[in-house]
């Protein structure tokens, strides 16, 4: 069995008090979740497994008379191999691990055989991951998806913002024995939105004017997911100029009340047919730019 140093993977020193211990592991959990840098799983699982032991103070007293002795053994050669016998096994104990096998694997051999009962540890249940497709107004508002799940009915709620990727935990409805199931992970796929498109927290869409609004300017009125929003045409607007409305466009995911923007293109419709007074209107328009030039 390796022995482990729990000291050195957090980055702390043996007299380091509680307080730190914790800040320190809170800032590691953030660097290396696995969210944010999916190959950071197993540095993410180590650090995870150093904190269960040395910010429970029962475990850390045990963990130390061992490391006493581990050195002690390293110093004088190592003669025979170090005997783990009076070691492993005993009674886990401790708090609840804050992130215990979030993404499976369990702890190591080491921590297993020194804190397992009996060096075993009950073997976790398998997770699951399922896809659940949602519209983008849904996405927009936040829904909810009913599961029946191991005899469980379960009522997920998705927040506001979620995008494609996005990960739902339900604990404890992956596979299993009671006691010792897995969790299932709802991974969010984020549907398009006929003329709507979605970057990042900002949304793009395109909208329709008439050609006399275009050059005269005006008022229309614009379908949002917030509702309709009357948008003013500046006289002379152009075919694909964009307006800019700001807070009108997705919800930023777990920062309430903050939204992105919304893009609004415009395009111009022309009329296809003309009657003989506008054709003559028109006409008389087209001698009066040459006029002008």
């Amino acid at each position: 069995m390796e022995y482990k140093d729990y000291y050195q993977i957090l980055g702390v020193g043996r007299q380091a008090d509680e307080k730190e211990i914790k800040r320190v592991y809170r800032q590691l959990a953030l660097k290396y979740h696995p969210d944010k840098n999916p190959d950071s799983e197993d540095k993410f699982k180590e650090i995870n497994e150093a904190y269960q032991v040395l910010g429970d103070p029962e475990k850390r007293a045990k963990y130390d008379r061992l490391g006493s002795s581990y050195r002690a053994w390293e110093r004088s050669g190592g003669p025979g191999g170090f005997d783990w016998s009076q070691w492993v096994g005993g009674r886990p104990g401790g708090a609840q691990v804050e992130m215990d096998d979030l993404f499976g694997g369990g702890f190591s051999d080491f921590f297993n055989g020194v804190f397992g009962i009996g060096g075993q540890r009950p073997r976790r249940g398998r997770d699951l991951e399922q896809p659940i497709a949602i519209s983008l107004a849904e996405a927009y508002r936040g829904t909810t998806r009913t599961y029946q799940r191991n005899g469980r009915r379960l009522e997920v709620e998705i927040p506001a913002g979620a995008r494609s990727g996005t990960r739902i935990r339900l604990s404890g409805a992956g596979e299993g024995d009671p006691g010792r199931t897995g969790d299932l992970y709802l991974k969010v796929q984020v549907l398009d939105e006929p003329g709507v498109k979605r970057r990042g927290d900002n949304l793009h869409q395109e909208f329709l004017v008439d050609l006399y609004t275009a050059v005269l300017g005006g008022e229309i009125e614009l379908q949002t997911f917030q509702g309709p929003v009357l948008l003013r045409v500046p006289p002379g607007s152009q075919p694909g100029q964009t307006f800019r409305l700001r807070g009108r466009g997705m919800p930023k995911l777990g920062k309430p009340g903050q939204n992105g923007d919304l893009f609004a293109k415009l395009q111009i419709s022309l009329p296809a047919e003309l009657s003989n007074q506008e054709r003559a209107l028109f006409e008389q328009l087209a001698e009066l730019r040459k006029r002008r030039t």
